[in-house]
């Protein structure tokens, strides 16, 4: 039970990070042009990460 908990509140962690990361608050690099290819996607993975984290805590 206490592993559960410990998994969606690192599912919580890695959402809110892939959200800020997709919507350029930290920039991974200093120049836009070396952004890797993957991070435009950050900004729908990390609300479904989110979206998933609560689904499976409302679950359990």
């Amino acid at each position: 039970m206490i592993a559960a908990f410990i998994d969606e509140f690192i599912m919580l962690c890695a959402g809110l990070w892939m959200t800020s990361v997709g919507v350029s608050y930290p920039p991974l690099s200093k120049t836009p042009a070396n952004r890797l290819p993957m991070v435009r996607h950050f900004k729908w993975m990390g609300p479904l990460l989110l979206v998933i984290a609560a689904v499976l805590a409302a679950a359990s």
